[in-house]
């Protein structure tokens, strides 16, 4: 939805598409295209597994570039729902490699995930370090999802970057993320789950560092590179920190006037201890370079989260 808005702002004819799944609070996701159709943007439902939907949609409009950042997301309902991530990741992505192909469009940018780097130790993560040893099975298809992309750039001179986004947040996100999570609990009186008893680090990222860096990219398709000569590219693109899990769940207290009520619980399966986002490789192919720090950040969430859920309300 930001990433839409700010293209429209820049001049884009924009069109977005949602299946409005059952996966969370599907009134969420109608207010949030309520957002676009108030700004001029188009929002189609549609489910991208019909790949022939999928293409006519592309075909139709007759799209330049094409942002997929649709997905199954989390790393625990892939525990739960396997099969949610084959269709939705791997199929889906398929059809829209498909369309981009046939109405050879000028650059497919798509959503990859840190998770891709599963229990690698070496911090800040690097593009360059192996990612073959995922953790959890959204890992997997997000990895799958960039050797699919990479595939189509070799054997169809399709123009594609994927983007490893690194745990974003901020006003309108998924209500399974931490923020949403802890704000609700917190200002209900609930306990909050605070996993491998607090000793967590994250790579925590503004939603609109997120968008920036995005529309940067989407303007730059790649050059054909070794070895493959695919003009194929991947980018971390996260904020370049990592961030305690008592230090976020902290400023949430700070801002929200109350004291959260910790549960410690073991490490999750699938999860991992700490993400921290190198960014070299995007800041010197456009210049993007994070800047929103945690605090203004959460101080805009909590803003978005009293205005929409209402005040001091549970909500999400």
């Amino acid at each position: 939805m930001h990433l839409a808005l700010r293209l429209k702002r820049d001049g884009a004819d924009v069109t977005g598409v949602d299946n409005f799944s059952l996966y969370y609070d599907v009134a969420l996701k109608r207010a949030r295209a309520g957002e676009l159709a108030a700004a001029g943007v188009r929002c189609e439902t549609m489910d991208l597994v019909d790949m022939e939907a999928a293409r006519a949609l592309i075909d139709k409009n007759g799209f330049t570039h094409v942002a997929h950042l649709a997905a199954q997301p989390g790393v625990r309902y892939s525990l739960i729902d396997p099969a949610a991530y084959w269709r939705n990741n791997i199929d889906a992505f398929g059809s829209v490699l498909e369309g981009c192909r046939h109405a050879r469009v000028a650059h497919l940018v798509y959503a990859s995930s840190s998770s891709v780097y599963g229990a690698n130790h070496a911090l800040p993560f690097s593009e360059d370090q192996n990612v073959d040893h995922p953790v959890s099975l959204y890992a997997a298809t997000k990895k799958a999802d960039e050797l699919m992309a990479h595939s189509y750039s070799h054997l169809y001179a399709l123009p594609t970057t994927g983007l490893r986004f690194f745990t974003v947040y901020g006003p309108w996100g998924r209500p399974d993320m931490a923020a949403m999570i802890f704000t609700r609990a917190i200002l209900a009186g609930e306990p909050i789950k605070v996993f491998n008893h607090g000793d967590m680090q994250r790579d925590f990222t503004y939603v609109d560092d997120i968008v920036e860096g995005v529309a940067r990219v989407l303007s730059l398709p790649p050059r054909p590179a070794p070895p493959t000569g695919a003009p194929h590219a991947l980018y971390n693109i996260g904020n370049h920190r990592a961030v305690g899990l008592e230090e976020f769940i902290a400023e949430l207290e700070r801002l929200l006037g109350r004291r959260a009520v910790k549960q410690y619980l073991p490490l999750q399966p699938g999860d991992v201890r700490a993400t921290y986002a190198a960014i070299d490789r995007i800041s010197e192919a456009t210049g993007f370079v994070p800047k929103t720090a945690l605090r203004e950040g959460l101080e805009r969430f909590v803003a978005w989260y009293r205005a929409y859920y209402g005040g001091e309300r549970g909500g999400a």
